[in-house]
């Protein structure tokens, strides 16, 4: 099958750009590497360096005619988009309608969307959080990812286009940025590696729901095999406080320095995690790999990577 994936040179796209190469498939990827890293191209991959809001993205889909698009280019900091809420918008709105629209006019089938379950809900009064809690974002960020759902559900509708939005919890892993925006685990991990204070943002008591970025590329291709319409939490349901990450990690790494706590973070909610069931249910999907071993698995990678 021809797939394209946009950001398929980041943290998350790389992983699910390789799986589907070993699968078989002909990939082209769409990034404009403004945070994504050649480096993590699978080789096997064709790579148009574009911004998914320019115009020229409709070359890259009339030449290559993807039988199905997964769409992670993004905007990811929920800081960044309190910041700038503009371009926010103009990269997770207007970057993904531009995708839509390329998949209409392209005869593309399937469009599975990156969303984010973590910020998408805000502050759920009951958790786990499932596809069915009020989707009441905080962040910029959450609100235009949830817009991003709502163009989907409209190509669906008015042009029969499958739509898969896959709602992602946390997500940790190898070749996440240490020095990033988002990702907690790699920012203390790529800190204490260093042997340099990490700061934990407000008293460290929030609590999220880590998934193992292996798990998020099963998810990819169960989504890619089930053509399911609709969203799906993709999560382990399992809360972690950030206190619990900075001390499992310190143990793993053989830091030895304090806790150091700094201001909160705004836009961030205090506790989310999801019902990931529906993905059970209809996907076939659930996670694998425990936090124990996932926290393993990365620390080893970046100190590959510091070597």
């Amino acid at each position: 099958m021809r797939i394209l994936v946009t950001g398929g040179a980041g943290f998350i796209g790389s992983h699910v750009v390789d799986a589907f190469v070993e699968s078989g498939h002909d990939v082209l990827v769409v990034d404009d590497l403004s945070t994504g890293n050649e480096r993590n191209l699978n080789p096997k991959a064709r790579l148009e360096r574009l911004d998914i809001v320019s115009p020229e993205l409709a070359r890259a889909f009339e030449s290559f005619k993807p039988e199905a698009v997964d769409h992670h280019a993004a905007q990811v900091s929920v800081r960044v988009s309190v910041d700038d809420p503009v371009e926010d918008g103009r990269r997770n709105v207007l970057g993904t309608v531009n995708v839509l629209e390329n998949a209409r006019r392209n005869g593309t089938k399937h469009v599975i969307y990156a969303s984010s379950g973590g910020a998408m809900y805000g502050e759920p009064a009951n958790l786990p959080a499932n596809e069915e809690t009020p989707v009441l974002p905080i962040s910029p960020y959450g609100l235009s990812k949830y817009v991003g759902e709502l163009y989907g559900g409209y190509y669906r509708r008015a042009f029969g286009l499958v739509f898969t939005s896959l709602r992602y919890a946390n997500i940790y892993g190898p070749r996440q940025d240490p020095a990033g925006e988002a990702g907690v685990i790699a920012i203390f991990t790529g800190h204490m590696l260093s042997r340099t204070r990490p700061i934990i943002n407000g008293d460290g008591t929030q609590e999220r729901d880590y998934v193992y970025v292996g798990d998020i590329v099963r998810a990819n291709l169960a989504a890619l095999e089930g053509r399911k319409d609709g969203a799906f939490n993709i999560a382990t349901g399992v809360p972690t406080t950030v206190n619990e990450i900075f001390h499992t990690i310190a143990e793993i790494s053989g830091y030895s320095g304090e806790e150091y706590h700094g201001p909160e973070k705004a836009g961030d909610p205090q506790s989310v995690y999801l019902d990931a069931w529906l993905a059970a249910k209809e996907l076939g999907w659930n996670p694998q790999v425990p936090l124990q071993e996932g926290l393993a698995r990365t620390v080893e990678f970046f100190k590959k990577q510091h070597a």
